[in-house]
């Protein structure tokens, strides 16, 4: 669904949402911000399926997807992108960072995790519990043995590439400027057990492959930025302009999602709502009954 406008090549924005679930409200307001704020300058709006996770995605949520945008009306520029078609660019990122000895294996299972966090080792981060960096202080020669033959996500040692990089700073059109500071979230999993790559590290390849000069996404990814920043830097990418939209959220103010079981953009679809009535509502600030901004 290609817009037939001249484009303004300095200015591109993406959406990229997640094909292992139906689209919901939250979707919709994420995607109108995104699109508003690329053709609002002339620039170009991408859409790109993060479908790394081969046990969750589905084509049919694919499907769903962009007969969602479609009745939204919202048109995306060029082809889709698909990350399940970029494997080899995350593996050599990851063997980039592997080589600067920034990432290391870590064993600790799920129950692990949970143990660490009842018995209060895991301090509350913004975006969640941080690691305790257990698997941090193994013997690298025994932790590389282990490695051979026990499963294994590979963590990114942020101290060490802090050092490396030191203090860096981003830009939020919305809030300011950021000092980076992603010790706050810990050392984070760059490749997972079960799937070629974490949302981390997958993203920041992929802005900047596809020449995003501006990130627009809500504010809960707003401290995940930080890492964000830091690969960037390690990795040599250009670091595009932020900016960080309000949520729309529930009457107990949660945000909208998959796992809330919120209500789905299809089921309105199907019924004959109209989805360009629905976003013209967003743009003048109105939302259905129970649904506010945060």
């Amino acid at each position: 669904m290609t817009s037939s406008v001249q484009l303004n090549p300095d200015i591109v924005v993406r959406f990229a949402p997640s094909p292992n679930g139906l689209l919901h409200l939250g979707h919709a307001y994420a995607a109108m911000m995104a699109h508003d704020f690329a053709r609002a300058r002339g620039g170009q709006f991408l859409l790109r399926i993060e479908d790394i996770d081969s046990g969750r995605s589905r084509p049919e949520f694919v499907t769903a997807i962009l007969d969602d945008l479609r009745w939204l009306g919202l048109g995306w520029d060029g082809n889709v992108i698909f990350q399940s078609q970029r494997l080899d660019s995350y593996a050599a990122a990851a063997d980039r960072l592997k080589a600067l000895d920034l990432l290391y294996p870590c064993f600790c299972s799920r129950s692990d995790i949970r143990h660490l966090q009842e018995e209060g080792l895991q301090p509350e981060g913004p975006d969640g519990p941080v690691y305790a960096g257990t698997c941090r202080h193994l013997d690298p020669q025994q932790a590389r043995k282990r490695a051979a033959t026990e499963p294994h996500s590979w963590r990114l040692d942020v101290a060490k590439a802090a050092a490396i990089t030191g203090p860096l700073q981003w830009t939020d059109e919305r809030h300011g400027l950021q000092a980076s500071r992603p010790e706050l979230l810990g050392d984070v999993i760059l490749v997972p057990k079960e799937t070629p790559v974490a949302y981390h590290l997958a993203v920041t390849v992929d802005d900047a492959r596809d020449g995003i000069t501006h990130v627009v996404r809500g504010d809960d990814l707003f401290a995940s930025t930080a890492i964000h920043r830091l690969l960037q830097a390690l990795l040599g990418l250009p670091t595009p302009i932020y900016f960080h939209h309000r949520l729309l959220c529930d009457e107990e103010g949660a945000k909208l999602a998959k796992s809330r079981g919120s209500a789905s953009l299809s089921v309105l679809r199907l019924a004959g709502k109209s989805g360009q009535d629905l976003l013209q509502d967003f743009r003048q600030g109105i939302f259905p009954v129970g649904i506010s901004l945060s």
